[in-house]
């Protein structure tokens, strides 16, 4: 086991130095790369919005705007196709998905019937769609009334089409905007995913993304007073439009489009040589410039209408025919909005309306802030590990801390190949791996001393405690593997950034502790020949423990269980501290750009913006502040208009460092999601479990698991502490690292089942449990050490995540000791009388149970 051929020893070291290769960059600045020769390897990790800065916004398609446009198209159809084959009809109307005529003459509904054929006709839908659809069908049960039916598969196809169409379009207007390294990808059947890394403005963005930007030119109906119009009713074919003006004004627009924005081929900013101000200069494609001139020919000393989105821009007078297809858009404009709308058009029109459903959004400051703070956290937790473990092993220390040092290299430099994002929750998850990694080294290194007191020579006990450490590593770590992947493919932004960096960083620790830590043992033992292993500063626990545990089971049962009930009606009544990531609303984190921030002003000014429940509170530094306030009632569109009062109320006197908004529609489906993904990861532990052990095993290992969730959230209602996404990834966790615990148990009652075939199962127990009680301590002491720089320096945006993990870890140790253990005696794993249990073995004392 220990021996490495010369070919085996070369590949170790080659795969040390190209991580160690790939993860150098991110040590180097990008201004000093780039001067590097073009050999080198440059690429650092991609860092997260939360740390850059940046936007990220969730756009849901409005799918009725779609159906409404369906029957508004479709309605043009039979008008037109009735009139050219002479038909005569009458209430031609539609509601909801439903769109009926009636024909006057029974005799011609046959007729009718064959004219309208082409609506009902399937459509193409692509290779990958199915072939064709049918997205109409015809109802004729009511003599002379025909309804044409919208198919859940034709609007399907129509969203997915206008979907594909709208990525499209919002891909153009962010790139106009100039930002580096966009994001804009599909998400469901309609949604678009927007991140922007280091965007300045998020809310130019979200106004940007949020207009449809449909533009026409239309007619101005002269033939009334616009007032009579709103007193009465609109000529037929008209329709009363309002300007963007304050106050709005109306203009009576005939219905009948002359040019739209689809024949627009360029929009350009510019300035008017009369007057200097800003306009958007156009010019229509031959096909647009041949209908404009046409109408502007007949139409002269006339208005018409420029319409964006039903709202009147202007509506000018035609002074002559307008022939060469451009023309200015004037109104009252901004150099910026002039711009901006310029952008619209040139990316085109958006099929239908998307609405802002999610929005996380970080300024640059407070990413600054988060990388510091990740950092100082870092090098804390590397420090006491690395001193930790040098003093409990002290040479061998030496030699795991070489191995944790190429594991964060490892993790760094993959990440940096995968093009993964780091986010705040990642930088978390290198820091947490760094106390769980050496945990490995842990196991193998008690192993290797309780082998060397078992009376084997050292190279016998180093050599064997690899080998016997070899399983339960596996296991422990597959088991945290499991939740991690589920967190991966559940969770989403920084929370699946964690899952990332902690799912490498337990693949690393298994290369590290068996591949790279034997070979450094193994060219220590060929050169130093030690007669003795290295002996330790300091024993933090003394070898050959008799602790009793199975003694006062009944008594840590009975805890355990007032807790657990305890928790589950706290939870029940005093109810969880939910985040807007599960019950929706906004969050927003202000700084006061001079002095403390004052929590009294700001909540005056607050409340009489009429925004509903609003909570102030200090948040960290005297001049930092976060705001929460709640679910609006007038639903998605509403969350955003809180974000526009608030800023538009604290601007002049606070920097908006962070901002988040979580619609009704996403906290239900994140809420579902979290609770999905915790069945989802305890029924794959306990098949794993209970194919590597026996039904026992996993029962009792899922039990304490459950155990250690309840008292997470107890913890949650007590300390009322924030319970948002990054709270369920540290539940995720604590369940891998609760199961890893109890594996390393159960791992070795496993082992003393198969070597004591008569021993009483109590003192069994109590033996496996002491037998790994220095390598359940010196974990646990490791993970809490890094925990710690977590709390202590890994700022206020982690600190529900990070108190939440150092709690579950405390419990997930006490759980696998006095819960997991115990319950294989109550489920009967070796059956005994009470009184056979009570017998001493080998004419040894009888044990208590």
């Amino acid at each position: 086991m220990l021996y490495f051929s010369r070919f085996k020893m070369i590949l170790i070291w080659v795969a040390v130095a190209i991580t160690v290769i790939l993860a150098a960059p991110n040590l180097i600045p990008a201004s000093t790369l780039a001067q590097l020769p073009s050999w080198v390897p440059k690429r650092q990790m991609t860092l997260g919005l939360d740390l850059q800065g940046g936007s990220h916004i969730l756009l849901e398609m409005n799918q009725n705007d779609l159906i409404k446009d369906r029957l508004e198209t479709t309605r043009d159809e039979i008008r037109t196709l009735l009139r050219d084959a002479k038909i005569g009809y009458t209430g031609l109307a539609g509601t909801g998905r439903t769109l009926q005529v009636r024909i006057t003459d029974p005799a011609q509904v046959a007729a009718a019937k064959t004219a309208l054929k082409t609506l009902t006709d399937p459509v193409a839908a692509g290779l990958f769609t199915g072939g064709s659809i049918q997205e109409m069908t015809l109802d004729d049960s009511e003599p002379g009334l025909l309804k044409f039916n919208v198919t859940d598969a034709g609007i399907k196809y129509r969203t997915s089409t206008a979907l594909t169409q709208s990525i499209e379009v919002v891909e153009r207007r962010v790139n106009e905007l100039g930002t580096t390294e966009p994001i804009v990808q599909r998400q469901g059947d309609d949604r678009i995913l927007v991140q922007v890394p280091g965007l300045q403005d998020p809310q130019r963005l979200k106004e940007i993304l949020g207009q449809t930007a449909k533009l026409t030119f239309q007619m101005v109906d002269q033939s009334m007073p616009v007032q009579d119009a709103l007193n009465g009713r609109p000529p037929a074919g008209s329709s009363v439009l309002y300007s963007q003006d304050d106050p709005p004004v109306p203009y009576l627009i005939e219905n009948r489009v002359i040019v739209s924005g689809e024949n627009l081929v360029d929009a350009q900013a510019t300035y008017n040589s009369q007057n200097n101000e800003p306009v958007v200069s156009f010019r229509f494609d031959s096909k647009g410039a041949a209908r404009f001139g046409q109408a502007t020919a007949q139409n002269v000393g006339k208005l018409f209408a420029i319409i964006l989105d039903n709202q009147v821009i202007s509506a000018p007078q035609i002074r002559e025919p307008i022939l060469g297809g451009t023309g200015q858009i004037s109104g009252n404009f901004t150099a910026q909005s002039a711009n901006d709308l310029a952008v619209l058009l040139r990316a085109g029109a958006l099929p239908a309306t998307l609405t802002v459903i999610e929005e996380r959004t970080v300024g640059p400051g407070l990413g600054q802030d988060s990388i510091h703070a990740g950092k100082v956290a870092g090098i804390i937790g590397s420090i006491l590990v690395v001193a930790f473990m040098f003093v409990a092993y002290g040479f061998l220390g030496f030699l795991a801390n070489i191995a944790l040092a190429v594991h964060v290299a490892m993790i760094v430099g993959v990440l940096s190949l995968l093009g993964a994002t780091l986010t705040l929750p990642g930088i978390a998850g290198i820091v947490l791996t760094i106390g769980m990694a050496v945990d490995s080294n842990v196991l193998i290194y008690e192993r290797i001393r309780e082998e060397r007191r078992a009376g084997r020579s050292v190279i016998q006990a180093i050599d064997t405690g690899f080998t016997k450490a070899l399983a339960t590593i596996v296991d422990s770590n597959i088991t945290s593997l499991i939740a991690t992947v589920v967190l991966f493919y559940l969770g989403t932004g920084p929370v699946k950034g964690f899952a990332i960096t902690y799912a490498i960083g337990i693949l690393t620790t298994v290369f590290t502790a068996f591949t790279f830590t034997r070979l450094l043992v193994s060219i220590w033992l060929r050169r130093a020949r030690p007669k003795e292993l290295p002996r330790a500063p300091v024993t933090f626990v003394p070898p050959g423990t008799k602790i009793p545990f199975m003694g006062i089971r009944r008594w840590t049962f009975t805890l355990s269980s007032a807790l657990s009930i305890l928790s589950v009606v706290l939870f029940m009544t005093v109810g969880i501290n939910y985040g807007i990531d599960f019950k929706g609303g906004s969050l927003i984190e202000v700084q006061a750009k001079s002095g403390n921030a004052d929590l009294a002003d700001l909540r005056a000014r607050l409340t009489e913006l009429n925004i509903g429940e609003v909570q102030v509170q200090q948040f960290g530094t005297p001049n930092d502040v976060l705001i929460r306030v709640g679910t609006q009632d007038g639903g998605e569109n509403a969350e955003q208009t809180v974000i526009d009062k608030v800023r538009g109320e604290l601007q002049d006197s606070y920097d908006f460092r962070r901002v988040e908004v979580v619609g009704p529609t996403v906290s239900g489906e994140l809420a579902k999601q979290g609770t999905i993904a915790m069945l989802i990861a305890l029924l794959g532990i306990l098949i794993y479990v209970w194919f590597r052990f026996e039904w026992q095993f996993a029962v009792g290992a899922i039990v304490a698991t459950v155990h250690d969730v309840v008292m997470t959230l107890g913890f949650f209602v007590i300390s009322g502490l924030e319970f948002n996404q990054s709270s369920l990834a540290a539940i995720l966790t604590i369940i891998g690292y609760s199961l890893n615990d109890t594996i390393v148990v159960y791992d070795r009652v496993r082992e003393d089942l198969r070597k004591y075939k008569r021993m009483p199962l109590p003192q069994l127990l109590n033996n496996a449990i002491n037998e790994t009680l220095s390598r359940t301590t010196l974990t646990s002491v490791t993970t809490i050490l890094a925990l710690l720089a977590l709390v202590l320096f890994g700022g206020e945006v982690i600190r529900s995540f990070t108190m939440a993990m150092l709690f579950g870890v405390v419990f997930g140790t006490y759980s696998s000791i006095f819960i997991a253990a115990p319950l294989l005696i109550l489920f009967k794993l070796r059956p005994q009388t009470t009184a056979d249990e009570e017998k001493p073995v080998g004419g040894g004392k009888a044990v208590a149970t």
